[in-house]
């Protein structure tokens, strides 16, 4: 035969005869918007050492021999094992930033012995070392037409001047994020690494966009655009420069839409520019939207590799910082405080509730001058004038 249980009965509760302190104020538990109250809970991804006394670090050596139960601290290929902890300590093999003595790291040198790359990494390097290749390729080989190297850069930057400057501009935007890249990876900074994976789509759209150009030009009526070209969008100093490099003279004949010079009068015996010109723009538009259209799966991949490996250059969880939502402030120790005075009145009793605010000041005080005595500087709980300065605003201060 089963019984009921009876709900248990607190130690210290006040009996029926005492005088029980009257139910909280109605007021009291409404909070603030900005105020957080989750005090006591800690998410698994991050670490259970934030709420340790002493520093932990990942890996066991002369600066853990005083602690020799220390244990490491997020981070690391391990960090994806189940319960393991993620947040990172200053010294962290994932820690965030540059630590180098020379960008402002701690005084002596370097902080981060036996480094390694994770494979996120790697796939990042290669991606942006062929970034880096076609790009600075690419902008070499425009800047060398712009400066008329070649035989017959000049008529590339008369006869196609806006394939040139597009194609110039992918050039110069591929070499700067190229360098962007590199500043992430070597940093292991996620915020050059989102800017990188951004102007890649640029990057993409820039490369795509002469060779679309050159392609429409070169397979529809290739021959009617250059007669329309050469008698309205030249004019007569474009025409003499094409005329110059062709050795040609006229479009058809020395009698049709000549620009006279000394080797191109009337009866001049050099053959007309239609055909030299037809040849050219041929092979060169051929060959332009060749190279832009076979990159194009190149900066696909590096563009892949941007979007799934910049946000894992290192296996450390986020910014390695406490988040927002996480975060004590007085407002919240004030709620948090005024909500245990309340819950102390009722349950115990005012003079119960006294002696263990009166004991927590106690501790508190204790642990604040052992911190400051070893030297660390570093207090984990709150002091006995801020404890005083929040229960002023308890309902039951007075009578506690």
């Amino acid at each position: 035969m089963q019984f009921p249980l009876e709900p248990p009965t607190p130690l210290f509760a006040a009996d029926e005869s005492s005088s029980a302190p009257p139910s909280p104020r109605a007021d009291s538990t409404s909070l603030s918007k900005d105020v957080s109250l989750s005090v006591n809970y800690l998410p698994n991804k991050f670490a259970s050492g934030l709420l340790s006394p002493t520093p932990r670090r990942r890996r066991p050596g002369k600066a853990n021999d005083d602690h020799p139960a220390m244990h490491k601290r997020g981070g690391g290929r391990e960090a994806f094992k189940s319960g393991e902890a993620r947040m990172p300590a200053e010294g962290d093999e994932d820690y965030d930033g540059v630590t180098g003595g020379w960008f402002g790291g701690k005084e002596g040198g370097h902080t981060r012995p036996h480094m390694h790359w994770n494979r996120f990494k790697w796939a990042l390097f290669i991606a942006n070392l062929a970034l880096s290749i076609y790009g600075l390729a690419g902008l070499i080989f425009c800047l060398l037409t712009w400066f008329d190297v070649f035989e017959h850069a000049d008529i590339i930057r008369v006869g196609n001047r806006t394939e040139l400057v597009f194609s110039t501009a992918a050039a110069v935007l591929a070499s700067l994020t190229s360098i962007i890249g590199w500043a992430g990876i070597l940093l292991n900074n996620r915020s050059f690494l989102a800017v990188y994976t951004f102007t890649l789509w640029l990057c993409f759209a820039l490369l795509v966009t002469p060779g679309y150009m050159t392609y429409k030009q070169r397979t529809f009526n290739l021959e009617g655009k250059l007669n329309a070209q050469w008698s309205r969008d030249l004019g007569a100093a474009g025409r003499l420069r094409i005329q110059n490099k062709l050795h040609c003279c006229g479009y058809y004949s020395p009698f049709v839409e000549a620009t006279v010079s000394q080797s191109c009068y009337a009866r001049s015996v050099l053959p007309g520019c239609k055909e030299a010109y037809v040849n050219f723009e041929k092979h060169a538009l051929d060959f332009w939207y060749t190279i832009a259209f076979s990159l194009v799966p190149l900066q696909l991949v590096i563009m892949l590799a941007g979007l799934l490996c910049s946000n894992h250059i290192t296996y450390r969880f986020g910014k390695g910082m406490m988040p927002k939502a996480y975060r004590l402030s007085m407002a919240s120790m004030a709620v948090i405080m005024d909500n245990y005075a309340n819950q102390l009145a009722e349950q115990y009793g005012t003079e119960i509730a006294s002696d263990i605010l009166a004991r927590s000041r106690h501790l508190d005080s204790m642990t604040y001058a052992s911190g400051v005595a070893n030297g660390t500087g570093t207090t984990y709980a709150l002091s006995q004038g801020r404890y005083d300065s929040l229960a002023v605003k308890s309902p039951y201060a007075e009578r506690i």
